[in-house]
């Protein structure tokens, strides 16, 4: 078997019968270049007679045993037998012999080829305005930033790929992100791929559909999030650390009593408490990314970077002691001198305010260095043993 067209179904008794004929089209095109196909349908719990009529037609339907949109996609993949995968919804959307340029761009040695409804026709109907001109070109956009991918609608639901390429991606999504997270896996992995205009059309299912636009996009971007610790944790930990930071050292070397100026703006001793505030969370922050960066390149989400590989060498219980020991005496110092000053002077008003925040702020930064170190060295520990045992 060369080509497998994979259509996740729930109650489409319908639309099926229109999509079956479609797939069967694209079949006998792709004969034309000596390819044979088949047609399953991975079924995900109909109760309206959607198998019998896919059986009827002469597909092969495998019942996919848990729910979800991903789940039968995958489910109805690893099932299939054929070289080549189409996967396309059974809602009579697409129209499956788009499909045929997209395969004949897998023997031409791509990996991966997309439809792209934007740059084909979206007839009227087929999309509502918000996911139109909102929601898809957003979360596309947001894909395209966090990993520079080279597709321009990352959601659509007509797609071909080798089944080897599928096998690298290692596929876990269970809902509709499962179409984000194969992107971002195919753009990690550095799969070759293309992508070919496509016609939407209006579905014909005359019911809602399965797509529950807020709640499957706030699901699509959660996915990117995790996907990507650069965006969720280390650029918004390294903003407010830098501007803190400026806050601190200009707060510091300005006189008691006096605002330090940034045009005109006007920093006191309240915003040296709110930027210390920031710090440490910022701080903290950046070693939930190391953690969460770790974890990912561990579960082959992402592959590692080249700086992570010599941090390795640095990042160990005992140097985490030492930073963390260094930060803690730097701040009790600070502490210190405070307390000095004010027993030299016990019955006056002490005017040390900024240097004992910024004494009690490398206390906890190095007690969150401590053991945040302890931390990211057992992460990169057992990536490490993880990666001998493979």
């Amino acid at each position: 078997m060369d080509v497998s067209i994979v259509m996740p179904c729930l109650n489409e008794a319908k639309t099926l019968p229109i999509c079956i004929e479609s797939a069967k089209e694209a079949i006998n095109e792709l004969s034309k270049n000596g390819l044979k196909g088949e047609i399953v349908i991975s079924d995900n719990g109909s109760i309206d007679g959607s198998q019998e009529i896919a059986l009827r037609a002469g597909c092969r339907v495998v019942n996919s045993p848990c729910l979800g949109y991903g789940n039968a996609l995958n489910y109805g993949i690893e099932s299939a037998k054929g070289k080549y995968i189409v996967m396309g919804d059974s809602d009579a959307s697409y129209n499956f012999i788009d499909s045929v340029p997209m395969v004949l761009k897998l023997l031409n040695g791509y990996e991966i080829c997309m439809g792209n409804r934007f740059k084909g026709k979206i007839m009227p109907g087929a999309m509502s305005w918000k996911n139109q001109y909102i929601g898809n070109p957003a979360l596309t956009g947001i894909l395209n930033l966090f990993f520079r991918s080279i597709y321009s609608d990352a959601h659509c639901g007509l797609r071909a790929f080798t089944k080897d390429a599928y096998k690298k991606m290692n596929l876990s999504c269970h809902g509709m992100e499962f179409a984000s997270e194969m992107v971002i896996k195919a753009t990690v992995l550095k799969l070759k791929g293309t992508e070919l205009p496509i016609t939407l059309y209006k579905d014909k299912r005359g019911r809602p559909s399965h797509l529950r636009p807020w709640i499957d996009g706030w699901r699509h971007l959660k996915l990117l999030l995790v996907y990507s610790p650069l965006w969720l944790y280390f650029i918004p930990s390294i903003f407010f650390m830098l501007l803190c930071s400026i806050i601190f050292a200009g707060l510091l070397f300005t006189p008691p009593h006096e605002t330090f100026r940034i045009n005109k703006l006007r920093f006191g001793d309240h915003w040296m408490i709110i930027a210390s505030g920031f710090l440490q969370s910022s701080y903290q922050i950046l070693f939930f990314g190391l953690a969460a960066l770790v974890n990912r390149i561990k579960q082959g989400s992402i592959p590692k970077p080249k700086l992570l590989q010599k941090a390795v060498t640095f990042i160990t219980p005992e140097n985490a002691i030492l930073f963390g020991i260094l930060l803690v005496m730097i701040g009790i110092g600070s502490i210190g001198h405070s307390a000095f000053i004010w027993l030299q002077n016990i019955s006056e008003p002490l005017y040390q305010i900024r240097k004992v925040i910024i004494g009690m702020t490398f206390v906890c930064l190095g007690l969150q260095t401590f053991f945040g170190g302890f931390l990211i060295s057992i992460e990169l520990e057992l990536n490490e043993q993880q990666e001998e045992k493979s």
